[in-house]
């Protein structure tokens, strides 16, 4: 009690906010890019300091669980990469939209979805945000089209969804994101062309974690420029360990594609310390050295919890217990996750349309038989 009373009678000695230099980013046919210093409120470095918390706290429990069995089938974790998520999301509005690949709980979380639902749909339960039947690369909410399995698949898709953005007329922006592995898809270039000649407000967003699944970016790509690689689209190269250098580079990409200016491409260079998924130990193609360096060095929440404790943001006993109150949060959605009831097979069939008459799906063989309700 005499902790809470110290603590509380400190708030008023917090700064309301503070102003910080941030790394230039590398430009690509742009006169100017981001602002290299920007002002970040306590209450802003609160949230994203306790959103981050959450996501690497959550994705350390999917460890957990994979490991246990409980949680099956391909998981692939975004610890290490936490400011990339919190960064854009901080960016844009709600009502914007959002695609990425199969590396997705950071985004879900960040784009609105509870702890509890997220592992309910790793654990496949009922109580899961795509209702069990989606897993750790399917992961869908409002404005947010999911995680994708298949390898560069979703940037046209993204490309879509700006399209409609466009379209609709409603000055909303699309997030598109693939990793470095992905990026020498074909399907990337022949989207960067239509987007270019449609004038799509849709941001192409390279997460460059350096390796491709085990493979390094250097082994994999004769220009490891990515930003450069929309050639007749802008781009912006973003250090995508530090959070305000995300956001301030999203709010600098979104105000570009709301004008209506077209496409902008931007690399973030970032690390995750899982391997690429969970059935890769992520150490027979870089040495624990290496992890361990990225760690000490450049930890996206490390990196922000000093700049609120040297700018008198923040006190290192209030962030301990926004700590545990993360922590009781995730242990309380693995509960959930492990206790909820599994989907009944009646429900296999469902929500293949949206919002159409229910009809009769063929199963296994011609003798069974399920229904689809919308």
């Amino acid at each position: 009690a005499s902790r809470v009373m110290v603590a509380s009678r400190n708030y008023a000695d917090f700064a309301n906010e503070a102003t910080f230099e941030i790394k230039k980013c590398d430009l690509h046919r742009l006169e100017e890019g981001p602002s290299t210093t920007t002002v970040m409120t306590r209450e802003e470095g609160l949230q994203y300091y306790r959103t981050m918390q959450i996501i690497r706290r959550m994705e350390l429990k999917s460890d957990q669980m994979y490991k246990q069995k409980i949680i099956r089938g391909f998981c692939h974790l975004y610890d290490g990469q936490e400011a990339c998520c919190v960064g854009l999301e901080a960016a844009i509005k709600p009502t914007d939209h959002v695609i990425t690949a199969y590396r997705a709980h950071g985004f879900t979380y960040t784009r609105g979805v509870p702890v509890r639902e997220i592992l309910a749909e790793l654990t496949g339960r009922k109580g899961g945000c795509a209702k069990g039947k989606g897993g750790s690369m399917h992961m869908y909410t409002k404005n947010f089209y999911g995680g994708n399995g298949i390898v560069g698949a979703q940037v046209p898709l993204g490309a879509g969804v700006a399209l409609a953005c466009k379209y609709f007329g409603k000055n909303e922006i699309c997030l598109t994101l693939y990793g470095d592995g992905a990026a020498n898809q074909g399907q990337i270039f022949e989207t960067y062309n239509m987007a270019a000649l449609w004038k799509l407000p849709c941001i192409f967003i390279c997460e460059n974690n350096r390796y491709g699944m085990g493979t390094s970016v250097e082994r994999a790509a004769a220009s490891t420029e990515y930003y450069r690689r929309g050639d007749f689209i802008p781009g912006l190269r973003v250090d995508g360990m530090d959070v305000l250098c995300v956001r301030e580079a999203g709010k600098f990409a979104a105000e570009y594609c709301r004008s209506g200016k077209g496409p902008i491409v931007m690399e973030l260079q970032t690390y995750r310390y899982h391997g690429h998924s969970m059935s890769d130990p992520g150490i027979s193609y870089r040495t624990r050295e290496e992890i361990q360096e990225v760690r000490s060095k450049s930890d996206p929440i490390t990196l922000l919890k000093d700049r609120m404790v040297n700018n008198n943001l923040a006190s290192i006993e209030e962030l301990k217990d926004i700590d545990a109150a993360v922590k009781k949060e995730v242990e309380e959605a693995a509960q959930f996750a492990t206790t909820d009831p599994e989907p009944p097979l009646e429900e296999l069939c469902n929500h293949i349309y949206f919002n159409e008459p229910p009809f009769e799906v063929r199963g296994a063989n011609q003798w069974i038989k399920y229904k689809s309700v919308s």
